[in-house]
C-alpha cells in the first residue's frame, strides 16, 4: 500500500489524491488520510505537534514522518515529538509546509513508506 500523494495546496486547503474531502489540516499515511482535529489532542501552535499527534501515522507502520509547521512556520515542533519518533525508529522531516509536501510527495512517489501531519495556514 502506498502513500497518498498530495495533489493541492493552498492557504487553508489540501486536497489529497483519491480522496474527494479538502482539508485544512490533514494527517496521511500508507493507503489513506484524514482530517488533523488539534481538538482531539488539545494542540496549538505553542508548544505544537504531540507524539499524540503522531500515534496514529507511526501505528500505520510508516518509516518516515514529515512534519508541516505551516505556511509561517507558526506550528511548533518540541524535541520531545522528534524524540518519540527517533525512539520508534522513524525518520523525521520538520519543514514549513510548502516544503514538507513536496518532500513528502518526493518521498511517497519513491515508495518509501511516508507519513505527515501538516497544518495549512499560518
Amino acid at each position: 500500500m502506498s502513500s497518498p500523494e498530495i495533489a493541492s495546496l493552498s492557504w487553508g486547503q489540501m486536497k489529497v489524491k483519491g480522496c474527494s474531502t479538502t482539508y485544512k489540516d490533514c494527517k496521511v499515511w500508507p493507503g489513506g488520510s484524514r482530517t488533523w482535529d488539534w481538538r482531539e489532542t488539545g494542540t496549538n501552535h505553542s508548544p505544537g505537534v504531540q507524539p499524540a499527534d503522531l500515534e496514529e501515522v507511526v501505528k500505520k507502520g510508516v518509516k518516515t514522518v514529515v512534519i508541516g509547521r505551516g505556511m509561517s512556520e507558526a506550528l511548533q515542533v518540541p524535541a520531545s515529538t522528534v524524540d518519540y519518533l527517533k525512539k520508534h525508529g522513524i525518520d523525521v522531516l520538520v519543514l514549513q509546509t510548502e516544503k514538507a509536501v513536496a518532500e513528502y510527495n518526493a518521498l511517497a512517489a519513491q515508495g518509501v513508506r511516508v507519513g505527515g501531519v501538516f497544518h495549512s495556514t499560518c
